[in-house]
């Protein structure tokens, strides 16, 4: 790679990482438009997420007397997870200069220290309700990572790279013409565990208020103020980051090389959210235990297309 193509490189990978952070709140106000249309109603504003976030942070955080200080850094700890692990993702369809052999591993750990960080503070408070929710959390997230961990064993044995760039970045048309039947079924399980990570319909419903009913939403019941609207940017923050990763993994890079991926990645980004809204507005939420059939199913998904890979590659030679 030449030095003027490597500058160019991390300029937009830059400016796509920035954008990305201060443009991830739309996602929630596209969801609800989505939905919105599909009931026939106006809904809320399209921008409706940044003044949540701005009322928010002009109030006063209340905490629990029975607290141990956790649930005050958890605020903190899971914003600072996601950005961390937003910075190893290829954004634009540009590779990241921190890439590193290995640092998908780094990727889904920082993601599994955002929710442990999420957990730990729902524990924190003592609150029955929280606990629960905690309890359901770490329960489906068992299978989530299952089916994330797949994915990676495909993307690694389709590019031959072992870092998330070279993975998700690095693949052509060539690509979807050997195991395009593979791609798909992986894009299909990875949009699956985005709707049970991001707490969407059909596994959670972020506008819930049935403590019994709650996963993801019980888990900051005690949370409010400037730390709520952490919560609720890092939530938005990481549909974005699911989403682009879904965008980057299925989206032939080659064919869109420097600033002509600008435009693709994040269009793609906001067709995956309003792909989200139809979802919710054709489904309704599952009951508890149908929520582990359906990652498991997104599991045969991802071994069905790491077999086909291996059937079509041991073919091919």
């Amino acid at each position: 790679m030449s030095p003027e193509y490597a500058y160019l490189n991390d300029f937009i990978w830059g400016g796509g990482v920035v954008l990305s952070l201060l443009l991830c709140p739309l996602l929630p106000g596209v969801i609800n438009k989505v939905k919105a249309f599909f009931a026939g109603r106006k809904g809320p504003r399209l921008f409706q997420l940044y003044y949540d976030l701005s009322k928010l942070v002009r109030k006063e955080g209340v905490f629990s007397s029975t607290s141990a200080g956790v649930i005050r850094l958890m605020p903190l700890c899971v914003p600072a997870a996601l950005l961390c692990a937003m910075l190893f993702l290829p954004s634009a369809l540009c590779n990241s200069p921190l890439a590193f052999s290995g640092d998908v591993l780094l990727f889904f750990y920082l993601l599994g220290f955002a929710r442990v960080a999420t957990v730990l503070g729902a524990l924190d408070t003592g609150s029955s309700f929280e606990g629960m929710g905690a309890s359901r959390e770490i329960q489906f997230s068992v299978f989530s990572e299952m089916v994330l961990f797949g994915a990676a064993v495909f993307f690694v044995m389709l590019s031959g790279s072992f870092s998330l760039s070279g993975m998700l970045n690095s693949m052509g048309p060539a690509a979807w013409t050997v195991s395009g039947t593979s791609l798909l079924l992986v894009g299909g399980a990875l949009f699956i565990v985005m709707l049970a990570e991001c707490c969407r319909v059909p596994f959670d419903d972020p506008e819930t208020h049935l403590e019994l009913t709650m996963i993801h939403e019980a888990m900051i019941l005690d949370v409010g103020g400037p730390d709520l609207a952490l919560i609720q940017y890092s939530a938005a923050l990481k549909l974005w980051i699911f989403a682009s990763f879904l965008v980057t993994a299925l989206l032939p890079a080659g064919c869109f090389a420097g600033l002509n991926g600008v435009p693709v990645y994040f269009c793609g980004v906001f067709l995956t959210a309003g792909a989200v809204g139809c979802v919710e507005s054709v489904m309704a939420r599952f009951r508890f235990l149908k929520v582990p059939q359906m990652l498991l199913a997104a599991l045969c998904l991802v071994l069905i297309a790491v077999v086909l890979l291996l059937v079509f590659e041991g073919s091919g030679q």
